[in-house]
């Protein structure tokens, strides 16, 4: 490969949350999120592997650094204008990854995060204590910005069927009528299951929607991250009627490992929905671009960084693969469901649990003794489930499932 997927990147004392705990973090939240680990959580003689909050433990495509110098080498900092580059550079990237057609300028609008994102919409789609409907198992950022902004969540869980994660249109629809919903918000590819939907499960669901006049928040920051040849359908591209209801959130920051940088942007066609989500943000004066991420996006969305992403998927699925058949071989009554994206896993670990005496606490903890820094699965609404990252080197994958082997399952 052209690109270092191999080499352990060490990432200690460069302020990242994924390593770097302070004595006694454990339980704690940091900038919303808890930590599972601290340094009083692991015996001595393992290092920590870090496979819970999802960012990746790889260089990014080297054009992002490139870019981000070439601008810091001039020293003046002040109030900006957006370039037009940066708006070519995704509507050229949705093209060519996607075949998205008729994306203009006018139709993005940046957003400092997802979840800002997520709650800005739902501030024009919705009146305090309304209903939103998630499918379930849920990311647990959905679960906090929409609880914590006063909305009630309304689950309609997915339904496993030969080992494939799929939607209950039943279920969903029942709930949308019986509770009176008018907002959604949906994962694609879904977070915490991996699943990619497929066309037609996508038309069924928008079908739902428009039926009920409901309106879609659709989280598409994983879109990049494919598996063994799956391929991502924008929401907004099922229809004419999608196109229009649908608010679709982006970003490089999963693609590229650019969380810290801040910066995702927004999708909407309709113009109503889009000036009303607009006079919310401005309202808030939080959303504001951040000089040094544009120019990240535009190093990311460039021709190198194309092909960076296809080696990168090449790299997780293959770490994938070695995953899931490790676990069906030696982990006898631990269940996981291959994701077909994103680079997260979703164990189950009920009949483990169940025939061992043991519960999920107790596995969590038995982990991060010997280093595997794993995340509870129940804030994510999987009962008896861990969460686990695979974006690391093959090698750092494989010594911590041979640690999962030996100490704790």
């Amino acid at each position: 490969m052209r690109y270092d997927f191999t080499s352990i990147m060490d990432r200690h004392g460069r302020d990242s949350v994924a390593v770097d705990a302070p004595s006694g973090a454990a339980g704690k939240t940091f900038f919303g999120m808890e930590l599972p680990f601290g340094p009083d959580s692991r015996e001595k003689g393992f290092d920590p592997i870090p496979m819970w909050v999802a960012d990746m433990n790889f260089p990014t495509v080297p054009t992002i650094p490139q870019a981000i110098i070439a601008r810091a080498e001039h020293p003046a900092y002040g109030y900006y204008l957006p370039r037009q580059e940066y708006f070519d550079a995704i509507i050229r990237w949705h093209e060519q990854r996607n075949g998205v057609t008729g994306l203009a300028r006018e139709h993005i609008g940046y957003e400092n995060g997802v979840l800002g994102g997520i709650v800005s919409a739902l501030q024009v789609l919705c009146a305090p204590g309304d209903p939103v409907l998630l499918h379930s198992p849920t990311y647990i950022g959905f679960t906090h910005c929409i609880e914590d902004n006063g909305w009630d969540i309304v689950l309609s869980p997915l339904r496993l069927e030969d080992g494939v994660w799929r939607i209950d249109y039943e279920d969903m629809e029942e709930k949308i009528v019986r509770r009176g919903i008018h907002a959604a918000v949906f994962c694609s590819p879904h977070n915490p299951t991996g699943r990619v939907w497929e066309r037609w499960e996508l038309e069924k669901v928008m079908e739902i929607y428009k039926k009920h006049d409901v309106f879609v928040i659709s989280d598409e920051i994983w879109s990049d991250l494919l598996l063994d040849g799956h391929r991502h359908i924008p929401l907004q591209s099922i229809s004419q009627d999608a196109r229009e209801r649908t608010v679709a959130i982006y970003a490089p920051s999963k693609t590229f490992n650019l969380a810290g940088l801040i910066g995702s942007y927004r999708i909407i066609y309709d113009r109503y929905l889009r000036e009303r989500i607009a006079r919310v943000e401005a309202s808030t004066h939080y959303n504001a671009m951040n000089v040094l991420s544009m120019h990240a996006l535009i190093g990311a969305y460039s021709p190198e960084g194309m092909e960076w992403v296809d080696q990168l998927c090449e790299v997780l699925s293959g770490n994938v693969r070695y995953a899931c058949d490790f676990i069906d071989a030696r982990f006898p009554g631990v269940r996981v469901i291959r994701p077909q994206g994103t680079y997260m896993l979703f164990l189950d670990c009920t009949q483990w649990c169940a025939e061992h005496g043991k519960t999920v606490d107790e596995v969590l903890a038995a982990g991060y003794k010997v280093g595997v820094i794993w995340q509870d699965g129940r804030p994510f609404h999987g009962p008896c489930h861990i969460r686990m990252n695979l974006a690391l080197p093959l090698s750092r994958v494989q010594e911590a499932f041979d640690r999962l082997e030996k100490y704790v399952f």
